[in-house]
């Protein structure tokens, strides 16, 4: 019996593509996760413990299953001591012969690579943004002169609220501008 998994990283991507290929294969029974390769992976548990003698575990591509060499060997075993392979349909991997296994252990040791220097890229990459003075998160709702002047409009007893209206504002972010510049609001 084909058992199918498939994956997306976050609710809002979508199984679609790997459901269809799934389909096609004649798969018949498809387990699915949208859940990040490092979170839980209900889902797949379940496909692994569904296996029996003869099954094949198919999946559209190898990295849906894995997020490292040793956890791709892990459920290699796994899937083995349920006396089932695994097959995937975009690459030319099937466990159930030496060579297939051979190529799934290789290709896990080539993906894990690719993580790591996708990894590293990222890291250089942020590092370098920083050193050029880019700042993440969004923009500030006000300008430095303005902060400044919701402070002082504080400090001379304008109502908090109508600072807040004024400069379209909530009024806990007065209260924080007043805070930040340890003054203490007259109203």
């Amino acid at each position: 019996m084909l058992v199918g998994y498939a994956r997306v990283s976050t609710f809002e991507q979508d199984t679609a593509l790997q459901l269809d290929a799934l389909r096609n294969a004649g798969v018949r029974k498809i387990y699915q996760d949208k859940a990040s390769g490092v979170g839980d992976r209900v889902q797949l548990q379940l496909a692994i413990d569904d296996l029996t003698d003869g099954n094949i575990l198919v999946v559209w591509k190898l990295d849906r299953i894995a997020r490292s060499l040793s956890d791709l060997l892990g459920i290699i075993a796994r899937v083995k001591s349920a006396g089932a392979s695994i097959k995937s349909l975009t690459e030319p991997i099937d466990t159930s012969n030496p060579i297939g296994n051979f190529t799934v252990q290789v290709l896990g040791a080539v993906a894990e690579l690719e993580r790591s220097i996708i990894i590293q890229r990222s890291v250089a990459g942020i590092a370098a943004a920083r050193a050029r003075g880019v700042q993440w998160g969004r923009r500030p709702l006000l300008s430095i002169e303005e902060q400044n002047e919701v402070v002082r409009l504080a400090e001379l007893g304008m109502p908090i609220a109508d600072i807040a209206r004024a400069y379209g504002i909530s009024r806990p972010l007065v209260y924080k501008l007043m805070q930040s510049s340890n003054k203490k609001p007259t109203c």
